[in-house]
């Protein structure tokens, strides 16, 4: 069996901003290196808001995410890393060598050294609106993430919601919608605390502690929303023209929770140097939590970097326990002077 597959020394489970980092991580390592996602293209949970400016990405300007995520897959194949895409790895498996058989749902097999699994939340699905009829909706005006900020221009909108995603679309709505409100269970955000406060600032209607109870319709559009106060249930009919839920996130990481990875909350448990409990596999990204955990597309970047790390000292325990920066690494010697950029170029800046 795995004299017929093709031996990577490093295979990346999920294509999110962990997994796309840690690709081209590896390759500044020179490992042999494969990146699977279950979905048919690269970006992970960024997909769900391709419009959301992204302000938090060190030593980047304002990026639109889908911008974003091309220049992630970009940086990502820097090094030619094999990558594949929808296919859900459901199966693993030990040889007597000590390395990997990965197998996905459709029957493909992956041998590997090592795995890091950057899977994120794994298979997302939204939380629905609990109303009776709702779905009916979502074919018209019931929105369950946004795609397109200019759906909304001059639209009366109610958001239902108060994570993250909910407090962003507000603001990013605020300037060119007619109105917007925000309907939240809870006084307190959970969103970042300078966007919360941005919001308060501006013209955003916000109603808490409330929950959206009744849609009403002409039929095919919802028309108006009813709330309900959580305390006083007293209620309150909003004109509307369109709505867009936010109520989190469901996660399903499939047959990979029957491996015998230590979980809790739902998360992998790591030690310092993102190891798993089972040897020769790894961890990055948001499937994770320790201590010191920076839920940051940012940290995400520093959990890849840890992770490959230590799959390096796994195969190579005699190896450099850190990759050269890019500046003085020498995979990016030939790369610099196909972009012009040689030593003297360099010298002379």
């Amino acid at each position: 069996m795995t004299e017929q597959l093709e031996l990577y020394d490093v295979t990346i489970i999920g294509g999110g901003p962990a997994g796309m980092y840690t690709a081209f991580y590896s390759g500044m390592r020179d490992l042999k290196t494969k990146l699977i996602e279950a979905k048919p293209e690269l970006g992970g949970r960024m997909l769900i808001y391709p419009e959301k400016m992204i302000w938090d990405v060190g030593g980047m300007t304002p990026i639109l995410c889908e911008k974003l995520i091309g220049q992630l897959e970009q940086q990502a194949r820097t090094f030619d890393p094999t990558i594949v895409l929808g296919q859900q790895i459901t199966g693993l498996s030990r040889q007597e060598d000590g390395t990997f058989i990965l197998t996905a749902a459709t029957g493909e097999k992956h041998h590997t050294r090592t795995i890091i699994l950057a899977i994120g939340y794994g298979i997302l699905t939204m939380q629905k609106l609990e109303i009776e009829g709702a779905d009916r909706y979502e074919v018209t005006n019931l929105h369950y993430t946004v795609q397109e900020l200019e759906v909304f221009r001059g639209k009366r909108v109610l958001i239902s919601g108060g994570g993250n995603s909910a407090v962003d679309w507000a603001n990013e709505l605020e300037p060119i919608a007619e109105k917007v409100t925000i309907v939240h269970r809870r006084d307190q955000f959970g969103g970042h605390e300078k966007n919360v406060s941005i919001m308060r600032e501006s013209s955003v209607d916000i109603r808490t502690p409330y929950a959206v109870t009744q849609l009403h319709s002409n039929g095919e559009n919802i028309e108006q929303v009813t709330i309900t106060h959580m305390e006083t249930e007293e209620t309150e009919r909003i004109e509307v023209d369109a709505v867009i839920v936010n109520h989190g996130l469901k996660c399903d990481y499939g047959p990979l929770v029957e491996w015998g990875l230590e979980m809790k909350d739902e998360l992998a448990v790591v030690n310092g140097k993102l190891e798993t409990n089972i040897p020769g596999i790894f961890a990055a990204g948001d499937f994770i939590n320790y201590d010191s955990k920076v839920r940051l597309i940012a940290g995400a970047f520093t959990d890849g970097a840890l992770a490959l790390n230590s799959a390096k000292l796994y195969i190579d325990p005699e190896a450099p326990k850190v990759a050269y920066v890019s500046s003085h690494n020498i995979r990016f010697k030939e790369k610099n002077k196909q972009l012009g950029l040689d030593d003297d170029n360099y010298r002379n800046v």
